[in-house]
């Protein structure tokens, strides 16, 4: 497995995390960083240093951006609110999309492609069609500078 993708897994995980840490109180108990901090002492020795690398990347850069991001995520999600959505599908829409609006040094494509990827192993059967649906209006409202 690549390391962007094992990245991702770990960014996937780190979310889903602190996704249920909201959700129950509205509000982080503890700021990404301290909770990313803590992730990390918890994790497998075996991860390596560049894979926290870009994994830290795209949590804290997906965290920071998060109102604008489920903003989008709201906008092109036509008729699924945010809490109906699974908590899997959420959070890999929401790296999907920082990985989308934020890291231009990423095709879409590769972007779309692993997030599709993400679903199919840790989702539903639907999850990948469904991440692909809406990633894809995302992309093309972009290329049209409608984002």
């Amino acid at each position: 497995m690549g390391i962007r993708r094992r990245s991702r897994e770990l960014a996937l995980q780190f979310l889903y995390q602190y996704d249920a840490l909201t959700e129950s109180s509205g509000e982080p108990s503890v700021l990404p960083e301290e909770q990313l901090s803590l992730f990390w002492e918890s994790s497998d020795s075996l991860v390596q240093e560049d894979m926290k690398e870009f994994s830290s990347v795209l949590i804290l850069g997906t965290c920071k951006n998060l109102p604008h991001i489920d903003d989008i995520l709201t906008r092109f999600s036509e008729n699924w609110r945010l809490s109906r959505m699974s908590k899997i599908d959420r959070n890999i829409l929401r790296l999907s999309i920082y990985e989308l609006m934020y890291l231009s040094d990423i095709p879409p494509a590769v972007t779309i492609n692993e997030a599709v990827e993400l679903g199919k192993r840790f989702g539903t059967e639907e999850s990948g069609s469904f991440i692909n649906g809406i990633l894809d209006k995302i992309r093309i409202a972009r290329e049209e500078g409608k984002l």
